[in-house]
């Protein structure tokens, strides 16, 4: 399911999501049209933009939100240009259900390859998040993260963005050993229980932030 008011963009995703075997049963351009077009359909995956009719504001986001409420066995990317922090620590934040949860800035798609990836490992219920986004969370607070050394901070934006502890060593060239002290030492400094889960993990670090 894709929601998006422009135009262009919208056919674009449509055919970049076919070149990668996804079908979209609905591309609709209102938040409105999202959440009907969701009790038609019931997508596997909903793909969506932030800022949409009439306001063109935050009317897609807040329907993510809905959507997430109604589903939470429903996966759900958003798109957006800007980071809206309050909505997007409350998205996710709602990856507590068992539907996978993203935010990516829109600059991701250009390469499509980390898009297509960034996709479906929202359908296979994890959790993305884009680096950016992720900075301007941890910017909201700085005080915990000082305690962190610079490696630690990398792996942090790592874990943020659903990376397996292979995906992260092969990522900074170390080994898993080394990526799993790294993490162990985060969550101590930050206070946060370790846990084993990647996607109980991001969810405790980005609850933590949002806080």
């Amino acid at each position: 399911m894709l929601a998006e008011d422009a135009v262009l963009l919208r056919e674009g995703l449509v055919g970049l999501l076919a070149r990668f075997g996804h079908t979209a049963v609905a591309a609709v351009g209102t938040a409105d049209e999202l959440k009907a077009a969701v009790r038609e359909h019931r997508p596997d995956v909903v793909l969506t933009d932030v800022r949409m009719p009439p306001s063109f504001t935050d009317e897609g986001l807040r329907a993510a939100l809905e959507i997430r409420a109604a589903h939470p066995d429903l996966a759900i990317l958003v798109l957006s240009q800007y980071v809206e922090q309050t909505y997007a620590a409350e998205l996710l934040d709602s990856g507590r259900g068992t539907g996978g949860v993203g935010y990516l800035l829109k600059d991701r798609i250009g390469d499509v390859e980390e898009f297509a990836d960034a996709l479906g490992r929202v359908a296979d219920g994890a959790t993305v998040v884009d680096p950016e986004v992720v900075r301007q969370l941890l910017r909201r607070r700085r005080d915990p993260l000082r305690r962190l050394t610079p490696r630690e901070l990398e792996v942090l934006a790592l874990i943020a963005e659903g990376r397996s502890n292979a995906a992260i060593a092969r990522t900074l060239v170390v080994t898993e050993a080394a990526v799993g002290k790294h993490i162990g030492s985060i969550l101590t400094k930050l206070d946060l229980p370790p846990a084993e889960d990647d996607h109980r993990r991001v969810l405790a670090v980005l609850a933590y932030l949002r806080g």
